[in-house]
């Protein structure tokens, strides 16, 4: 079976909300055997050994079954396998599921959960979780939200209508509203909109703002004051990396919790949940593409540094 695309449907089924890696053969190449080419790819990161025993156990798997060690090289066929899973620490925090119909699931999410698999995140992620939780194994995200902060976000149970959905996001079709608590600066005019060239290179943790033509905008409304510290209302115009993060810190405002802006500081460790980032993807407003209904979703998850600061701050 293949999909639109043209790539196979995998053989294997998902581990754990997680899919199978999959990877395609080099169209050119002088291998003898499938074995010989998967030993050149991996041998390097995970060890010849390991390699031979996946081959062994038939854990290398094409559209007509698990390879074996002498198959013969065949440019441009799909294996598929599953990847050791990192240990994790498990967040203690559950997803939220606020609305689901055949189409969507929008979500509210809690910090500390990566939306999808990357690096060392990858079962410990809401798309993982909400897979297996709602028997949903197709599930993608329509966009993502940082591992740090806290609220809504949209997936996509039927394929279908995926690139629907994610080009709502593409084309700036969402309202998207969050807020953050940070400190409070009476001298700062507000409301603002701040307006910047943002850069995030491969490898560095933080983005930072460059001199150029501005991609990345943000609107700063202040929604209230007390005790040095104020909660505001925050508008991405745009999606750049880490954009209100950066600009509320470019603003003298950096957000309570962030452990990279205004300066990268000692990552936690992994079982440290204390002080979340005080960030939350408040509101998410569109039209469905499908059906044309208007939708307004709201987190229903609150800011701790805010509603019960001595909690938040306690050591």
């Amino acid at each position: 079976m293949r999909r639109k695309s043209g790539v196979p449907v995998s053989p294997l089924p998902q581990r754990h909300g997680v899919d199978p890696v999959r990877l395609r053969l080099p169209v050119t190449g002088s291998w003898p055997t499938a074995r010989e080419y998967l030993l050149e790819r991996y041998a390097a990161a995970v060890g010849a050994e390991r390699v031979e025993a996946m081959l062994d156990g038939g854990e290398f798997t094409a559209q007509d079954g698990p390879i074996t060690a002498d198959r013969p090289y065949r440019p441009g066929e799909y294996l598929w396998f599953h990847r050791e899973l990192p240990a994790e620490t498990p967040v203690p925090f559950a997803v939220d599921v606020l609305y689901q119909d055949d189409r969507l699931v929008i979500a509210d999410k809690p910090h500390f959960l990566a939306t999808t698999p990357r690096g060392r995140h990858v079962a410990q992620t809401a798309l993982a979780r909400l897979r297996r939780d709602l028997g949903l194994p197709r599930l993608s995200p329509a966009h993502r939200l940082d591992r740090l902060t806290a609220g809504l976000v949209m997936f996509v149970a039927d394929p279908r209508h995926r690139g629907a959905y994610q080009g709502l996001f593409e084309h700036r079709l969402v309202r998207k509203e969050y807020e953050a608590v940070a400190r409070f600066d009476p001298a700062l005019p507000l409301p603002r909109t701040v307006r910047s060239r943002i850069v995030k290179e491969r490898g560095e943790l933080a983005s930072r703002e460059v001199p150029g033509e501005p991609n990345a905008e943000s609107r700063i409304e202040l929604l209230g004051h007390r005790g040095g510290l104020a909660r505001y209302r925050l508008h991405p115009h745009t999606g750049r990396t880490h954009q209100l993060r950066l600009h509320m810190s470019a603003c003298g405002l950096p957000i309570l919790g962030d452990p990279l802006y205004p300066e990268v500081l000692a990552e936690p460790a992994p079982d440290d949940f204390r002080r979340p980032l005080q960030l939350l993807a408040r509101t998410l407003e569109f039209t469905d593409p499908v059906t044309g209904v208007r939708q307004l979703f709201h987190s229903r998850r609150e800011l701790a540094a805010w509603t019960a600061p001595q909690e938040w701050d306690a050591p």
